[in-house]
């Protein structure tokens, strides 16, 4: 499976997607935010213990614009990282999204 297909299946297999790296304390954040939705279907795929981690990165930069981690999917549409995860929260939107 190349990283283009294993990015786009996941995507499409999960309402929540968390690509993440277990250093990153945005990552941190950002997961400990999701966990609270225990019963929404959330995968992480924690690049840094990956081999093909900076492949991926470098394949959600060509899809998202996005490099940095975490890159947060929902709803197979790209969220972006913790701080916009934390605006659509704090604006009364994540329930209604991962509702959806």
């Amino acid at each position: 499976m190349t990283v283009k297909e294993l990015v786009d299946s996941t995507i499409e297999k999960h309402k929540v997607v968390v690509f993440s790296k277990t250093t990153c304390p945005f990552c941190s954040r950002a997961k400990a935010t999701l966990a609270e939705y225990k019963d929404v279907d959330t995968e992480i795929l924690e690049l840094d213990e990956r081999e093909d981690g900076g492949a991926i990165q470098d394949y959600l930069l060509k899809k998202t614009g996005q490099r940095t981690v975490p890159n947060i999917f929902i709803n197979k549409q790209h969220i972006g990282g913790n701080d916009s995860l934390q605006a659509v929260r704090s604006k009364g939107q994540l329930d209604n999204l991962l509702k959806a």
